[in-house]
């Protein structure tokens, strides 16, 4: 019966998975399509945040304040810098530029990366010959993704680079919580309602386009950005951690860019050029590569010193 309950849970994890993936990808093509009809960079960012406050405000309500006080303003507002309001405010202003297809891929690729980078020179983490062989492969993806062979025009190569700038700052936010050893919903919650803080700042004195964009638009933005993309999304990645492990469930953000490009190629027509397509496949495989071999190592660590010998030892036993 245990193992039947155990499988379900796989089962749901995984469907939780896909559906943060498809949310994920839906997120992007829906704010090209509205940069590139009405809304701005910063109306998308002030919609997320309005619908990610509405979903939140009622949580943390209900939980309390303690966790939020004893992770301290300080260490709320730094997270919040991060990964709040000028965090989506940068993809979306790297949107203008560059096709949804492009952010799929380097804020991903990036954000892998950056994280291993960042880790090592933080945490001091050793990293496999294998690892930097993948590591080195995901690289000459992001560059040949980036070159002039993969991409024409200089606005979507600007574009490009704001998307890996933002690739560093989800990757110090992630060393930071690590460091800081935050509960990751609370943190969520904390960045959520501090970038709610400075919204009608914002709408008073940004320009905008919410006053002249239909309200069907602004609707279908604050349901996709803020109640699926800054909560729902979230909270699937949270399940299919809880029940896979971190490093199973890291293995759904290579399927980011593949999603992306598919819908991106649907609803706005936009097609990536065939070295670009090479580009998403090398830095999709590289990431797959890293997730396993992290995977891995966990593994081996996770043993105790006794069955490491014994896996050691028994492999000279056919000599």
């Amino acid at each position: 019966m245990t193992g039947e309950i155990q499988d379900t849970s796989r089962k749901l994890a995984v469907l939780a998975g896909l559906a943060m993936v498809a949310i994920t990808a839906v997120q992007f093509v829906a704010a090209r399509f509205s940069l590139r009809a009405d809304l701005t960079a910063t109306d998308i960012a002030t919609l997320r945040f309005l619908g990610a406050g509405i979903v939140f405000v009622p949580i943390v309500w209900r939980t309390g304040f303690g966790k939020l006080k004893a992770l301290g303003w300080r260490r709320a507002l730094a997270l919040a810098l991060l990964v709040g309001l000028p965090y989506p405010m940068i993809i979306n202003w790297g949107l203008t530029y560059a096709p949804a297809t492009h952010a799929a891929a380097l804020c991903p690729a990036s954000i892998v990366f950056f994280s291993f980078l960042l880790s090592r020179v933080f945490f001091r983490e050793q990293v496999s010959p294998f690892q930097a062989i993948a590591i080195a492969v995901l690289i000459a993806g992001l560059l040949f993704f980036i070159s002039p062979n993969g991409n024409n025009e200089t606005d979507s190569l600007f574009g490009d680079l704001v998307f890996v700038g933002s690739g560093i700052m989800f990757s110090a936010y992630a060393i930071l919580v690590r460091r800081w050893a935050v509960d990751s919903t609370m943190a969520t919650a904390a960045v959520a309602l501090i970038s709610c803080l400075p919204l009608p700042f914002i709408y008073l004195f940004v320009p905008n386009g919410l006053d002249s964009a239909p309200t069907a638009e602004i609707l279908i933005q604050i349901v996709v950005q803020g109640f699926l993309a800054g909560a729902a999304a979230i909270f699937l990645y949270t399940y299919t951690v809880r029940q896979l492990g971190p490093q199973m469930a890291s293995l759904f953000l290579p399927c980011v860019p593949i999603a992306t490009a598919f819908t991106g190629m649907i609803v706005l027509g936009e097609h990536p050029t065939l070295p670009q397509f090479l580009a998403i496949a090398v830095m999709t495989a590289a990431m797959i590569v890293l997730a396993l071999l992290h995977q891995r190592g966990e593994r081996w660590k996770a043993r105790p010193e006794e069955a490491k010998l014994a896996a050691y030892t028994s492999s000279f036993e056919g000599d």
